[in-house]
C-alpha cells in the first residue's frame, strides 16, 4: 500500500474532500453537477444560448443586441480557448487523492485553470449584458453553482475554478472593451 493512499488529505486536497463530504451526497447534487458539466463542455451551451439570443434578437430587428449575443458566444469561447492554452502552459494535473471521488470524465488530465469556470463566467457576464439585465444578475445566478460543480465532480481544485473565474471576466471585459471601440468608431 502506498503511502498517498493512507495519508490523510492536505492543503486543496483536503479542501476538496471537505466540499465533496459536505454537498455531494445532497439529493439531486450530483445530477445537476454532471447536467452542469455536460452543458459546459467546451463552451457548447453558453454558445448555444448565445446563438438563440442573436436569432431571436435578428428576427425582433435588434441589431445591437444581435451583435451583443454573438459576442457573447465569441466571448466565452475565447475564455475557453484561453484557458486550454494556460492549460497547456501550467499543467497542473487533476485532484488525484483517494479521498477524492471523480464524478464525470475529463477530456484531458490537466486541472488549471477550469475551463468550465473560465467559459461560464464570460458567457454570464455577456449574455446578462445582451439580455439588458444589471450587470451582477447573470454572474450570480450562474457561476457559484458551476465552480461549485467543479469541486463536487473532484476534477479541479479550489484555486483553479476561482483562476478559471477570474480569467473569464478578464475575457469579458475585453469583449465589452473591443465592443466599445467598436462601437464609438463605427456608430458615428
Amino acid at each position: 500500500m502506498s503511502s498517498e493512499s493512507t495519508d490523510p488529505a492536505t492543503g486543496e486536497a483536503a479542501a476538496l474532500v471537505a466540499v465533496q463530504r459536505a454537498i455531494a451526497d445532497k439529493p439531486g447534487v450530483l445530477a445537476a453537477a454532471r447536467g452542469l458539466s455536460h452543458f459546459g463542455e467546451h463552451s457548447l451551451g453558453w454558445m448555444g444560448l448565445a446563438a438563440a439570443g442573436a436569432v431571436l434578437a435578428a428576427r425582433s430587428g435588434d441589431a445591437d443586441r444581435k451583435r451583443k449575443f454573438i459576442e457573447a458566444g465569441v466571448g466565452a469561447f475565447g475564455a475557453h480557448a484561453a484557458s486550454v492554452v494556460i492549460k497547456r502552459i501550467v499543467r497542473r494535473k487533476r485532484p488525484n487523492h483517494p479521498d477524492i471521488a471523480v464524478g464525470v470524465g475529463t477530456p484531458s488530465k490537466l486541472s488549471f485553470p477550469s475551463s468550465h469556470a473560465t467559459s461560464t463566467t464570460a458567457a454570464a457576464i455577456l449574455l446578462g449584458r445582451a439580455a439588458g439585465l444589471p450587470p451582477a444578475v447573470l454572474p450570480a445566478a450562474l457561476v457559484p453553482p458551476m465552480l461549485a460543480s467543479r469541486l463536487v465532480l473532484g476534477v479541479h481544485y479550489p484555486s483553479d475554478v476561482a483562476a478559471g473565474a477570474l480569467i473569464g471576466a478578464l475575457s469579458a471585459g475585453a469583449v465589452i472593451a473591443a465592443d466599445k471601440i467598436y462601437t464609438d468608431k463605427f456608430s458615428k
